[in-house]
């Protein structure tokens, strides 16, 4: 594989810190990472990717030039808006989209809403948001786990806790399951001035975009792994009923929510499957 290149690209008003990797005409698979991660939370699938034009940002306000003030920056029509931006910059027409965690969720939208813009969309961990609303609704194993959301989303109380001892608390979220140099890099960017306030406020700016999203009409895979601390197995069976495109749920047994540190190489299957069969 072509040696993995982090550049400054400027989108609108933000200028981003964007890893790009892989032969300049292969096939664009764009990658999105989650909280509190960054976009190193894909160097260990990356080399399993060789074959394909791989993009991956750190998002807004994770990239220090794309970490504006205020929460109404950070809905998720802003963040699927810079995924279109980036496409747009490349000359990319459509592109494979991956996402884990609130990558995911970003996804998904960008899927929902831009669907001629998704060649396929491989989304890791965190399911379609109208399935997660239900189960933040109806299911009371989901309730229980996303209780972290409530304080995550109200005063700077998260800051307060995870900020401390050089983000202690944030090293202490990945439980032992990804590689420390990973996580030193996740908690360097978030320990930043203002990132984890910006970073938080993506849950902050939870609102009627991030629920009222469309079925997803392209080939999807959703990937769910059955030792995942903030997703529930009723949540994850729900989000088929929210695609009418071909459809495939994956689950993968012992693993953690951390899917692309912990599980590398299966998750690379997985997304070389999509977009292998997306291309049929």
């Amino acid at each position: 594989m072509e040696p993995a290149v982090t550049s400054a690209i400027t989108l609108g008003e933000h200028t981003f810190d964007v890893t790009t990797a892989g032969p300049a005409d292969g096939t664009p698979v764009v990658l999105l990472h989650g909280f509190p991660e960054t976009s190193a939370c894909w160097r260990p699938v990356l080399p399993r990717l060789a074959q394909y034009r791989v993009i991956a940002p750190s998002q807004r306000g994770y990239s220090p030039g794309a970490r504006p003030v205020g929460v109404e920056n950070y809905t998720v029509d802003r963040l699927g808006g810079d995924v279109v931006a980036l496409l747009d910059h490349f000359g990319i027409r459509s592109a494979h989209l991956v996402g884990h965690d609130w990558g995911a969720a970003v996804a998904w939208w960008t899927a929902a809403r831009h669907p001629d813009r998704v060649e396929s969309l491989t989304a890791v961990s965190v399911p379609h948001s109208s399935a997660f609303s239900w189960g933040l609704r109806d299911d009371p194993d989901q309730q229980t786990r996303s209780r972290y959301i409530g304080i995550f989303r109200h005063g700077d109380s998260a800051e307060r806790a995870l900020l401390p001892d050089g983000g202690k608390r944030l090293r202490d979220m990945f439980a032992g399951a990804v590689d420390p140099e990973l996580v030193d890099e996740h908690v360097r960017v978030l320990t930043e001035p203002g990132a984890l306030t910006a970073a938080l406020s993506w849950y902050r700016a939870m609102g009627r975009e991030f629920t009222d999203v469309p079925a997803i009409t392209v080939p999807t895979t959703y990937v769910w792994s059955n030792r995942d601390d903030a997703v529930s197995r009723a949540t994850a069976a729900k989000c088929a009923e929210y695609v009418t495109g071909p459809y495939r749920f994956v689950e993968l047994d012992g693993v953690s929510h951390w899917v692309p540190e912990q599980a590398p190489d299966r998750l690379a299957d997985i997304i070389v499957d999509r977009v292998e069969g997306a291309r049929v």
